[in-house]
């Protein structure tokens, strides 16, 4: 079967995020009152799997192997079938 599954990635509280730093202030030189921006990526996968906890399984190595950095990341994962 096929399944889909969103992965978004964020920094973990406490590590600094640069990127929403520089967004943050180039938003706020436009004149909108930001207080602070958080950067996450979003990954959206489509792959086979037998069943949808052999895809569950699938997409937690997926983000241990590549997409996350258990150091520094926090994850959250929806799967989806077709």
């Amino acid at each position: 079967m096929r399944y889909s599954a969103r992965t978004e990635v964020s920094l973990k509280p406490g590590h600094i995020d640069p990127e929403g730093e520089t967004t943050a202030q180039l938003l706020n030189e436009l004149g909108y009152k930001i207080l602070t921006v958080k950067v996450s990526k979003i990954y959206n996968t489509v792959f086979e799997a037998n069943s949808k906890e052999e895809a569950e399984k699938i997409a937690e190595e997926m983000c241990r192997r590549l997409l996350a950095n258990p150091t520094k990341d926090d994850y959250a994962l929806t799967i989806e079938e077709g």
